[in-house]
Order: structure tokens, then C-alpha cells, then sequence
């Protein structure tokens, strides 16, 4: 890509060897010091400045929103002429700019909220950070996160409007290829990308799908 790339504040920071936990400590105090309540930021804006997923004017779900990071970031790209819905089992305790909103709620509840039905088919884009919790078990954790995803994905394909975009959080497992042929056939590009904030050793991976089909 050309021209530079957007950052949260100043330059991205770079590994620079020792344990992953204290690289993932650095992570979570830059990201409080910026005013982000998690380091999951620096993936959203890994993702950000390789795909550009979000735009100025843009209506964003986030789902799985808790405690607020990619909702606040999210909200930051789209400016004041845009929105974002976080949706998430937890509260949000995090303070939210008035272009973002945060529900408590589950995105499987059939009465979605208002805000939800009355944007349907509008989104730009539907984010997910979901993860299951985890058991010890790798097998078992991939399973439940793909489960996670395939509601992310129906949900993405609900309400996203032509051409809108997806991010999804994965465990790597046995239907991770099965996951990405299910993307891949729902937009026009899809992407497998694993952020360089992520832990080294971390299973987790993120689909993109740019422009959904139809």
C-alpha cells in the first residue's frame, strides 16, 4: 500500500523478543495509556491498515464488543457522520463517544434491537472479536469458535449491505478451511490474516471478507 499507514497514536509498536506475556503486558498498557480498554485495538488496526475495512460515514456492528476497544477505535474511523453498534453478553463499562452505542444483549436474541432492525441490510461493515471461552483443549476450543463465527457470519450476511465487510476472529481447527470456503463464497475477496499484535503461539487468526456479494 501506498502513502502512510493510519495509526492509533504515534507508530505501532514492534516486538522486540522476551516472553509473549510481556510483550502482551506492553500491549495492554500502551493501549490503557491511549485510552483503550484492551489491547485487542492494535489488531483492529492491524486489520485497518492492511484492508481498510472501515470508512468515514460509515455503520459498523461490532459484535462481541466488550469492553469496548474495537468499538472505540471503530468509532474513531468513522467519524462523526458515522455510527457504530457494539452488541455483547457483558456490559461495556468503557465511556463511548456519542457516534457509539453499547447493548447488552445476545445476537442471537430474535427481538434484536431497534437500532439492529431498523439498519438492517445497511451496515458497512460487521466486526467480530468473539471468542469462546477456553477449555485447555484445543480441539474443543476451535469447534466452539467456529460455532461463534458461522453466528457472526449469519449475522454479517443479514445485515450488511451490498459490498459491506466482515472480520472475523477464529481458532484454527479442523473447519477452519470449511469456514473460509463460506466466507470466500459471500464476498467478492477473502483474506486470512493473523496481526502482528496477536501472541506468537496464539491460535487465533482473522477472516476478512471484503464486498459482500450480493
Amino acid at each position: 500500500m501506498k502513502g502512510k499507514k493510519k495509526t492509533t497514536k504515534g507508530a505501532k509498536p514492534q516486538r522486540k523478543g522476551g516472553k509473549s506475556g510481556q510483550w502482551a503486558d506492553h500491549l495492554t498498557q500502551k493501549a490503557k495509556s491511549m485510552g483503550y480498554p484492551a489491547r485487542s485495538v492494535f489488531k483492529l488496526e492491524d486489520i485497518q491498515n492492511r484492508f481498510q475495512i472501515i470508512k468515514k460515514g460509515d455503520t459498523v456492528l461490532d459484535l462481541g464488543c466488550s469492553p469496548g476497544a474495537w468499538t472505540l477505535y471503530a468509532a474513531k474511523l468513522v467519524g462523526d457522520q458515522g455510527r457504530v453498534l457494539g452488541i455483547d453478553l457483558k456490559a461495556v463499562e468503557t465511556q463511548l463517544p456519542p457516534n457509539a452505542l453499547s447493548i447488552q444483549d445476545d445476537i442471537l436474541n430474535p427481538e434484536h434491537p431497534a437500532f439492529i432492525e431498523s439498519h438492517a441490510g445497511k451496515f458497512n461493515a460487521v466486526i467480530s472479536d468473539m471468542a469462546p471461552a477456553t477449555t485447555g483443549r484445543k480441539d474443543v476450543d476451535a469447534i466452539r469458535s467456529v460455532e461463534l463465527c458461522r453466528m457472526a457470519l449469519d449475522t454479517a450476511l443479514k445485515n450488511l449491505a451490498f459490498q459491506g465487510n466482515f472480520v472475523c476472529k477464529i481458532f484454527q481447527g479442523n473447519d477452519f478451511k470449511t469456514f473460509e470456503q463460506e466466507v470466500t463464497a459471500a464476498f467478492k475477496t477473502c483474506r486470512v490474516f493473523k496481526p502482528e499484535s496477536c501472541r506468537k503461539q496464539s491460535k487465533e487468526i482473522y477472516i476478512i471478507g471484503k464486498e459482500k456479494i450480493t
